[in-house]
C-alpha cells in the first residue's frame, strides 16, 4: 500500500531544494522562480509580475497533483523550454510529500 503523504517532509524537502528560487506565502517574494502562493488549480505562467519563459506560459498546464507529480520529476522534459534549472525529484513519495506541502502552504 501507498504511503500517506506528509507535508512535514515536503516541508523539508521545499527548504533544502526549492526555497532557494521559489516562496509561497502570501505576497512573498518572486526570486529566481516565482512566488508559489495560489498556484494550485491555475494555468502555468500566471503570477503577476513575474517573468516566465515562453513555454512556460504557452504550455497551457493546470497545476495540480497529477500534473505537478509529473513535472517535478523531471522539469525541462515535461515543459521543453522551461527556465527552471532543477533536475527534478526521482523518487515517487518525495514528490508526494512535496506536493502535500505545497498544497498546504501555498493555498489562498
Amino acid at each position: 500500500m501507498a504511503k500517506k503523504a506528509s507535508a512535514k517532509k515536503g516541508a523539508k524537502i521545499f527548504k533544502t531544494k526549492c526555497s532557494q528560487c521559489h516562496t509561497v506565502e502570501e505576497g512573498g517574494p518572486h526570486k529566481q522562480g516565482p512566488n508559489l502562493y495560489g498556484f494550485f488549480g491555475r494555468q502555468s505562467g500566471q503570477a503577476d509580475g513575474y517573468s516566465y519563459s515562453a513555454a512556460n506560459k504557452k504550455s497551457g498546464v493546470m497545476w495540480g497533483e497529477d500534473t505537478l507529480f509529473d513535472y517535478l520529476e523531471n522539469p525541462k522534459k515535461y515543459m521543453k523550454g522551461t527556465k527552471m534549472v532543477f533536475a527534478g525529484l526521482k523518487k515517487p513519495q518525495d514528490r508526494k510529500d512535496l506536493i502535500a506541502y505545497l498544497k498546504e502552504s501555498s493555498s489562498a
